[in-house]
C-alpha cells in the first residue's frame, strides 16, 4: 500500500525557516512528479511547488524566491525548504504524488507562522 508520510511542520516566527520532508513508502517505483500543496482555513487547497524526475520545478508565485523543492529519487523522498516565512504561509501542507491512475496524498503537516 502506497503511503506518503510528511514531517517537519511546526510553529515559527515570521522570517524564520522550516524544512518539510515527505517519504513515499509501499512502492518500488519512482513517482514522475512529486509536489507540495497547502490548505489554509477557509481556503481551497493550492499547489505550492512541484518537481519532476527530470528536476523541472514549478512554484506558486507567492513562494517564488523563498521556497525550494527538491527530491531524492533513490529514497523516493521530496523536501520543501521554506525560508522567510510569512503569516500568510500558515496552512496544512500536503505531499502529493499524481499518477495516471490516481493521486496519492499524505496526511498533512501543520505550519504556523506567528509572532
Amino acid at each position: 500500500q502506497v503511503q506518503l508520510v510528511e514531517s517537519g511542520g511546526g510553529l515559527v516566527q515570521p522570517g524564520e525557516s522550516l524544512r518539510l520532508s515527505c517519504a513515499a513508502t509501499g512502492t518500488p517505483f519512482t513517482f514522475n512528479v512529486m509536489a507540495w500543496y497547502r490548505q489554509a482555513p477557509g481556503k481551497e487547497r493550492e499547489l505550492v511547488a512541484g518537481v519532476t524526475t527530470g528536476a523541472e520545478r514549478k512554484y506558486a508565485d507567492s513562494v517564488k524566491g523563498r521556497f525550494t523543492i527538491s527530491r531524492d529519487k533513490r529514497k523516493n523522498e521530496v523536501y520543501l525548504q521554506m525560508n522567510d516565512l510569512k503569516p500568510e504561509d500558515t496552512a496544512v501542507y500536503y505531499c502529493s504524488a499524481p499518477t495516471t491512475r490516481q493521486t496519492y496524498w499524505g496526511q498533512g503537516t501543520q505550519v504556523t507562522v506567528s509572532s
